[in-house]
């Protein structure tokens, strides 16, 4: 019934669009664009609050020529989504406490929600398609748009957002030339290491914002190297996977580029330069900050696992996989082996 009447209300308003002549030209989708007109006009004529027409004919004029096909898809798949996505999940909750009290029978009730469900899920699918699709093309626009809402967006941050894309980007190239056997460049590496902590250097930028600070460039420079270290760790911990997954990592890069005989100790070179400038600029902070640093850093490597000896963690370098190609060839073999018994 409520279909209905939103039916007769848009017809009523286009019947009195006609008399106007508010119609629009004869087109391939004249009744698409009478709809949509009809639709803003029921809008329009709606309540709201103390606002009269003039009011809201003003609001539209100061306000349409601001708004841009990129918000309405941004907009549009936002809400759209969100709408499907509960859809979906309200009617598959319902469905699966109504299926308690059925018996095991496919009738047609359940073929029609099944059905149901599947163009739900369609539409959910489809928008979400539309999604990555737009982050493809402007992965930082949504959260530019937020930051600058907010008065939160900087240059600085901005330029922080364009070292990540330049980042995906290093990595896509590194990763490809490993499996491609091309060459590869230890540059194009260390850029990429340096890179790959942009987010947390963001959020830290969005600290300073949100407390109306200006940014600590001694600070920025010395959590720049301890992200570096960091980073590298976590490669070293994650090197197998890393090498299953074909992702972004420094010691895989080195025993390209050194060959695995030389790999560690080149790796080694530049982690204890690394540590050289981390422990010199550790120096700079001010004393309490320092020591509130270097307690935060012991407490997380115990809380990692490593219960005594260096504050940051000793560093522990794999040993070299030499054929990846074959080291992820056995790890699936191994997989797809199903013990007997």
């Amino acid at each position: 019934m409520e279909e209905l009447k939103k039916l007769e209300e848009v017809q009523r308003m286009i019947t009195l669009m006609e008399s106007h002549a508010l119609l629009s030209p004869s087109s391939s989708d004249k009744h698409h664009s009478n709809r949509f007109l009809a639709n803003l006009f029921l809008l329009l004529i709606q309540q709201c609050g103390d606002l009269d027409f003039k009011d809201k004919l003003t609001l539209i004029n100061q306000h349409l020529p601001k708004i841009s096909g990129s918000f309405l898809e941004e907009a549009s798949l936002l809400f759209n989504l969100e709408e499907a996505v509960l859809q979906t999940e309200s009617k598959r909750i319902a469905n699966s406490n109504s299926d308690l009290e059925d018996m095991a029978l496919v009738g047609l009730d359940a073929m029609q929600r099944a059905n149901s469900t599947l163009e739900d899920f369609e539409v959910s699918e489809r928008w979400i398609g539309k999604l990555i699709d737009m982050l493809k093309n402007d992965p930082f626009g949504p959260l530019v748009g937020q930051l600058q809402h907010h008065g939160l967006l900087t240059e600085r941050i901005n330029e922080e957002l364009r070292f990540g894309q330049e980042y995906w980007d290093l990595e896509r190239k590194l990763c490809s030339a490993l499996v491609n056997q091309t060459e590869i460049l230890v540059e194009d590496v260390m850029r990429a290491v340096h890179l790959k902590s942009f987010d947390y250097r963001v959020l830290n930028l969005l600290l300073y914002q949100l407390r109306g600070e200006k940014v600590n460039d001694v600070h920025m420079e010395f959590l720049s190297i301890s992200e570096f270290l960091v980073e590298v760790s976590d490669d070293l911990f994650d090197y197998e996977d890393d090498v299953l997954e074909n992702n972004f990592n420094i010691l895989r890069m080195f025993v390209r580029i050194y060959g695995p005989a030389m790999a560690p100790a080149m790796l080694a070179k530049y982690i204890a330069e690394a540590e050289e400038k981390y422990s010199s600029l550790l120096k700079t902070l001010d004393p309490q900050l320092s020591t509130n640093y270097q307690r935060r850093c012991e407490e997380a490597t115990k809380e990692g696992g490593k219960m005594s000896g260096y504050p940051l963690g000793t560093w522990n370098i794999p040993p070299a996989i030499v054929d990846e190609e074959l080291y992820r060839s056995n790890w699936l073999n191994s997989e797809s082996v199903v013990p007997l018994g």
